[in-house]
Parts: structure tokens; C-alpha cells; sequence
């Protein structure tokens, strides 16, 4: 198990489609580890998809505040209601933007085990779901921002989205 480098936005990695987990095999799992390791690495940190540490694998960890959540090769099967409100990112150190979501989701995912569980989440729960899916089909957050809201984290001040839009261009 080991802390591993988040990929910074402009990188090409987060922006390609994950695989499938075909077999939790012993180096399935030390990833999914490694995963939980970075996460856990720094105070704050909701979650973390495999290909935000190179991985292009659909696996994603989580602690919304409830706990270490999971998923491998999660789908969603429902979504409901509406959202809007501040989201971050990893690979976005420092900014952040104004992103609408659904506010209730329903998972099928695997557990480390291999077995099949559905799981639900609502509010701020079911933004961290989405947002970590959406890195699993190279998809950012930038891409979801409301109005151009997107703004530095530390001064509050508007940033240039259509920058850092040029450098996670598909």
C-alpha cells in the first residue's frame, strides 16, 4: 500500500474512459488500497477515482464524512431531484466551481469481495458519487460548471475557465 501522485489537470490520463474490473485480483486490490492510502494522505479530501492516480480502471474511494465508501465498476441506476452548489477536485488543486447534480442516487457496485451491492446516497453524498463516476468516463468537473462559475478556492476571485478549459481539451 502506498500514497500515490494525483494527476494534475492538462494531463491526457483524465480524460479517457476507465475499464471495467474484470477480476478483483491481488493487484486490483493493492490499487484500490493505494487509492484509500492517497486519500487519506491529506485531511479534507472527499475522494479519488483510479485514473486520477493513472489508472484507467473503474474504481473509486470515498469518505463523504460517513466513512470509506467503495465502488468498483459502479453504474447508476436512478437519479432523482436537483442540486446546485460548490464542487473541487484533486486534480484541480485550488479552484473550484458551481456545479448542478442530482440530489439522490441509487449504485450498483462491486465490494471488495467481489460481491454486488446497491447503494444510495443523497446531498452532498450523492455530489461525491457523481463527481467520482464522472472521472471514471473522463469527465471533469470544469465540464459541469454553471455559468462559467469557477473561481480560486484561497481568494474567492473568478478564474479563467476558458484557460483551463484549453489545457483538458478531449
Amino acid at each position: 500500500m502506498a500514497e500515490r501522485e494525483i494527476l494534475p489537470f492538462g494531463d491526457p490520463v483524465l480524460r479517457k474512459k476507465a475499464k471495467p474490473v474484470e477480476q478483483l485480483t491481488p493487484k486490483m486490490l493493492r490499487i484500490l488500497d493505494d487509492l484509500v492510502d492517497t486519500l487519506y494522505a491529506e485531511d479534507g479530501r472527499a475522494g479519488l477515482a483510479a485514473p486520477q492516480i493513472g489508472v484507467l480502471r473503474r474504481m473509486v474511494v470515498m469518505d463523504c464524512g460517513e466513512g470509506l465508501v467503495e465502488l468498483i465498476n459502479p453504474v447508476i441506476l436512478e437519479s432523482s431531484g436537483e442540486q446546485t452548489g460548490p464542487e473541487a477536485c484533486l486534480s484541480y488543486p485550488g479552484y473550484a466551481g458551481i456545479v448542478k447534480r442530482a440530489d439522490y442516487v441509487k449504485v450498483k457496485t462491486l465490494t471488495r469481495t467481489g460481491e454486488s451491492v446497491v447503494i444510495e446516497g443523497h446531498g452532498y453524498l450523492a455530489r461525491c458519487i457523481q463527481h467520482e463516476i464522472d472521472h471514471l468516463d473522463g469527465v471533469l468537473f470544469i465540464d459541469r460548471i454553471v455559468d462559467g462559475q469557477f473561481y480560486d478556492e484561497l481568494t474567492k476571485q473568478k478564474a479563467d475557465l476558458l484557460r483551463v478549459l484549453k489545457l483538458t481539451q478531449k
